[in-house]
């Protein structure tokens, strides 16, 4: 399928035309996996385009080049305005962020020494899912691939390699005519979405799964339980059983690329009333809110171009 791709890209240091940001076939990272990178998403605001808590992001990139001891070029500062650059160069007025680091070509092996390349990519991008799922929800499905178990690779770590398995998972909830599927953990118990952090609402609270659960302890994850606190609604991180997800009230995902995307079934199942519920728009609407301004941004989130 042909695609629009912007016109340019920060690359290894400056901006320079998309097409001409390359690297080799013999890169470690393509036969290896041995890249990091990030999701962020910037909005238009009543004060102008921010970029969603860049700094928080930014300080995830660098732990998981320190779990995967990849040698960083660049400070972080260096990135914060290099995504600032490429959102003006690409004149978007809202965006979604890739800041990407990997080791490129250099010697071969699992543990070859390869300088690091570093991108900084910036597209509009709309719902993840699909147009109107933020209104309608998905149906979802239980995967049959579970999660990494705990000591096998590192979930904290926002690693390309980690998303072969969300590629397993999100590739079978396509053929099976799921929007999206979830994940157990090599426990048997819940873990996360292919690529999206869960929450189930059970009586006006919010539960979640632990970050012991093989999951990517998630920005957007910890900024709704930040906001839910604020308002009196109670958040609970626990182990969650598989069933759960057909008794809880409502049910939804999250991510920078999904936002807050209701689930209104799981495995043909309807979750509560089988259609998105009343916490699940309070938490979107706090959430949007920090962009028109509804919502106070009491912590900076909000990191303006």
């Amino acid at each position: 399928m042909a695609r629009d791709y912007p016109p340019y890209i920060w690359h290894n240091g400056k901006i320079k035309p998309w097409a001409e940001a390359t690297t080799h076939v013999m890169a470690h990272a393509v036969h290896y996996g041995s890249s990091i990178f990030e999701g962020i998403r910037s909005y238009a605001t009543p004060k102008g385009q921010a970029i969603f808590r860049l700094t928080d992001h930014l300080k995830r990139l660098y732990h998981s080049a320190k779990i995967y001891d990849l040698p960083m070029p660049y400070a972080q500062d260096d990135l914060a305005r290099a995504c600032r650059e490429v959102i003006v160069a690409n004149k978007l007025p809202r965006a979604y962020l890739r800041p990407v680091a990997f080791r490129g070509l250099g010697g071969f092996g699992l543990s070859a020494e390869c300088p690091t390349d570093v991108a900084v990519a910036a597209w509009e991008m709309g719902p993840y899912l699909g147009a109107g799922v933020l209104e309608q929800g998905i149906d979802a499905g239980v995967s049959s691939w579970q999660r990494f178990a705990p000591n096998t690779i590192p979930a904290g770590a926002k690693a390309g390699g980690n998303y072969l398995s969300g590629q397993l998972i999100a590739r079978e909830a396509r053929r099976l005519g799921f929007g999206e599927g979830i994940a157990l953990a090599s426990t048997g118990l819940l873990s996360e979405g292919a690529g999206e952090n869960l929450f189930l609402v059970f009586d006006g609270e919010l539960h979640t799964t632990p970050v012991s659960a093989a999951l990517l302890n998630g920005i957007t994850r910890n900024t709704l339980m930040t906001l839910a606190r604020e308002v009196g609604i109670t958040v609970v991180e626990r182990d969650i059983p598989r069933e759960y997800l057909y008794l809880c009230d409502e049910l939804f995902m999250c991510g920078t690329a999904a936002e807050i995307t209701p689930i209104r079934s799981v495995d043909g199942k309807p979750v509560g009333a089988g259609k998105p519920g009343p916490v699940t728009a309070k938490m979107q609407k706090l959430f949007f809110g920090l962009f028109d301004g509804s919502t106070p941004d009491k912590y900076g989130w909000l990191e303006y171009v």
